[in-house]
């Protein structure tokens, strides 16, 4: 089993899975979720376009993959963009101890409301994943828009 130590190998894992979605037509959005120990508990990306459904956010999709756990209290969701009000949501409904952002200058969620609330938030704002969204962005505005509720 692969422990990933530092914020940048789990990073690393949530970097593949936007590329992953950037592969198959969809939003390049990638999230995984760690034990505390560094051990990959679900990895996932952004599948709104290629699941037709609008909840399958990165977030949400890592969380699922990651499966049912006892508690969520000392895991850590990794994910290459700043979350939305919907997967910040979820991080505080579910008590997840830790977020590390791989890029806030996108786009900026609710990262300083779950820092308000007892969130240990890290932002990285990775070169490479900012220019990644950033072209996405510009290529596919209504697709961005729609994605993040805007008109």
């Amino acid at each position: 089993m692969t422990l990933y130590a530092t914020d940048a190998e789990k990073l690393a894992v949530a970097r593949a899975e936007a590329e992953r979605g950037a592969a198959e037509g969809g939003i390049p959005i990638g999230a995984a979720l760690f034990s505390a120990d560094g051990t990959l508990l679900g990895s996932g990306h952004n599948r709104r376009v290629q699941d037709g459904d609008a909840a399958m956010h990165a977030e949400t999709n890592a969380f699922h993959n990651a499966g049912r756990q006892r508690s969520y209290r000392n895991t850590v969701m990794v994910t290459t963009l700043s979350p939305c009000w919907y997967c910040s949501g979820l991080v505080r409904q579910f008590g997840i101890g830790r977020v590390v952002v791989g890029d806030d200058q996108s786009f900026l969620g609710g990262q300083d409301w779950l820092a308000e609330n007892g969130v240990d938030v890290t932002v990285v704002n990775d070169p490479g994943l900012i220019s990644m969204m950033g072209d996405f962005i510009e290529a596919n505005p209504a697709l961005w828009n729609e994605d993040i509720g805007e008109d």
